[in-house]
């Protein structure tokens, strides 16, 4: 992967790759990528309209907030395949995205700790980045050691040394940290919560159903039905149970600790 780049300023700096994406910092917190997916081929004889290219972008906004606190805003924007937003809504792409937000959440806290251990100037010492794929890295350290003194500047009004690490179940808590401050989220939280209650419900009804109905009151088809759909209600319920607390409230990344 080859990566160039042009002069760091105060207002950041840009990288482009070899395969045409273009990374830009924008100071103070804001990154911006562009990627050309497929360029439509040339109407050479006239025939039929040029299509415009197929684009996409990333913008991600990471916000200090406080000492080993920061607030993530991002959006992806393309303009093709907008089908697909009909039929995956907002909280589905989220779930994907939180896979990969979350996975790294320790790993940068635990990083974030260790820089400050070794001076912020040092940070070489702590992070290795060897390759052509760490550019971005390595520009926006240079870019914060030379116009932001190697940190945020948090002025008076905050204490700059880093809280204790919380416990992953607090750090790792997507419960707070996100759903609550999603409308599509929350939204899908309280739905599959209702789901899930009503299959529980519907599952102990039916077996309290057949539990009080005299043998020969239904017929034993009727009677083995009703069985199956309470166990299979019963399943669903746990299942959904499940994924809820997994993907609504706390999902584990056990290799973040390593």
């Amino acid at each position: 992967m080859d990566i160039s780049h042009q002069k760091i300023d105060k207002n950041g700096f840009t990288a482009t790759e070899q395969q045409g994406r273009k990374w830009s910092f924008i100071s103070p917190c804001m990154i911006q990528a562009s990627l050309t997916v497929n360029e439509s081929p040339n109407n050479t004889q006239g025939k039929l309209p040029q299509k415009p290219p197929r684009k996409g972008l990333f913008i991600f906004f990471c916000i200090p907030v406080s000492p080993g606190n920061s607030r993530f805003i991002g959006v992806s924007p393309r303009n093709f395949s907008l089908w697909i937003d009909s039929f995956v809504t907002r909280w589905m792409h989220h779930i994907v995205q939180n896979l990969v937000i979350d996975s790294d959440l320790y790993l940068l806290r635990v990083q974030e700790e260790k820089l400050m251990e070794a001076g912020l100037s040092n940070w070489q010492k702590v992070c290795f980045v060897p390759t052509k794929a760490d550019t971005m890295v390595a520009l926006y350290r240079r870019w914060l050691n030379k116009y932001a003194g190697g940190q945020v500047n948090w002025r008076t009004t905050i204490n700059g040394s880093l809280p204790p690490i919380p416990p992953k179940e607090q750090l790792l808590d997507r419960y707070r940290s996100h759903v609550v401050n999603c409308s599509s989220c929350i939204g899908a939280y309280k739905g599959l919560n209702a789901l899930q209650i009503s299959l529980e419900v519907f599952s102990i009804t039916s077996v309290a159903i057949m539990a009080a109905t005299k043998h020969g009151m239904i017929s034993t088809v009727a009677r083995n039905t009703l069985a199956a759909v309470a166990i299979l209600c019963f399943l669903g319920s746990k299942w959904l149970s499940h994924f809820i607390y997994k993907n609504f409230h706390f999902h584990d990344y056990n290799h973040a600790f390593k």
